[in-house]
């Protein structure tokens, strides 16, 4: 999985790099905030980020809130990484959208183990999201019919919406995916055709 790590620190910056490529992730890494929000206006964007509070330009708070209201915006796991402590920055921090907060005196295996707890999420996201939209457009190709359709009781025919009066095959193709055949009942072939239904191997099955 791709992650994006934003910190304007050269050294936390090459050491979150390290780590995250060690463990198999493809980073990609800038500097700022703005730099930031431009890799994450892209619905490709990395689905894993990993976003320094104080940083130059816009901050990482900022940066998480703008993203939120993306399309794909929801579909980011998105930590802030700081060396800010107070519950009340915590707290401000998943306000603005926040996953997770790391402090950046971490230990290793505890930033490795929320990472692939955001892998999983991330994932998890992508795959809601495929399905969702996939049954959206199952759904665009379904047609239903509802309500009351006058029909005449002598030939049958249906009466639409426009107060046309019309085949009831006809009506069914234009307002379902139904394909029609032809064919030939029983009761029909033997009021229709009645020379040949005597001799028919239909009139066993009546």
């Amino acid at each position: 999985m791709e992650v994006l790590i934003a910190d304007d620190g050269l050294t936390i910056r090459r050491l979150l790099e390290t780590y995250l490529t060690k463990w198999g992730y493809d980073v990609v890494s800038v500097s700022d905030g703005n730099a930031a929000w431009k890799e994450l206006q892209n619905p490709d964007a990395p689905r894993l980020v990993i976003l320094d509070w104080l940083m130059p330009g816009m901050d990482g708070v900022d940066v998480c809130r703008k993203v939120r209201q993306l399309e794909h915006g929801n579909l980011l796991y998105i930590i802030i990484f700081t060396s800010l402590e107070d519950k009340k920055d915590i707290v401000t921090a998943l306000d603005a959208g926040a996953d997770d907060f790391i402090i950046k005196s971490f230990d290793k295996d505890e930033l490795q183990a929320r990472v692939k707890v955001g892998e999983r999420v991330a994932r998890l996201k992508s795959e809601l999201d495929s399905r969702v939209k996939a049954l959206e457009e199952s759904m665009a190709h379904i047609k239903l019919l509802q309500g009351i359709l006058p029909i005449c009781m002598h030939c049958h025919q249906i009466r639409d919406d426009k107060e046309v009066w019309q085949r009831l095959d006809k009506y069914i193709a234009e307002h379902t995916d139904v394909m029609l055949s032809h064919g030939l009942c029983p009761d029909c072939y033997k009021k229709h055709y009645p020379e040949f239904f005597e001799n028919s191997e239909i009139k066993s099955y009546k």
